[in-house]
């Protein structure tokens, strides 16, 4: 669950503390647990929720038009071992602007489906769509960039 909330939350400090307030809001619910689905599922939509909460509190959640921000986000450089592409491809959505990372994260990884990520945001289904298509596409130039970037170190 840390690792859930970290991908919303970049400090590890703030996503520990909303990894608390969601298993002490989850541990306060229990009850709520009707058993219909997987208890995991019930806990990370609650971890996904505390985590969208902080953010709307902080001010943090706006979403991110592609700009000289995203396009001046540096990735590093450097070989790329082959087992650290899980890790890689990770850290590489940790760097997407904030907006991206969020749909990026609710869609590709937690699930959700546009109208549901719409809902959660309280955006339009257009704007998630775009932001995922943004984030997609960011994330395959990095690739790109980091493939070249290994290449040329083997050669």
């Amino acid at each position: 669950m840390f690792a859930l909330c970290q991908r919303y939350i970049q400090d590890p400090y703030e996503a520990e503390d909303v990894m608390m307030a969601g298993f002490l809001h989850m541990f306060s619910r229990l009850e709520q647990f009707t058993g219909e689905g997987q208890f995991e599922g019930w806990v990370r939509r609650i971890m996904v929720t505390q985590a969208l909460q902080f953010l709307r509190k902080s001010k943090s959640m706006e979403l991110v038009r592609l700009g000289e921000d995203a396009e001046n986000v540096v990735v590093g450089s450097g070989e790329i071992p082959a087992s650290a592409d899980h890790e890689m491809l990770l850290a590489l959505v940790q760097k997407l602007p904030m907006g991206y990372r969020m749909v990026f994260n609710l869609f590709a990884i937690e699930g959700y489906n546009h109208q549901e990520i719409s809902e959660m945001l309280q955006i339009s289904e257009g704007a998630s769509k775009s932001q995922l298509h943004k984030a997609r596409a960011l994330l395959q130039t990095w690739v790109s960039n980091l493939n070249k970037v290994q290449t040329s170190n083997q050669n």
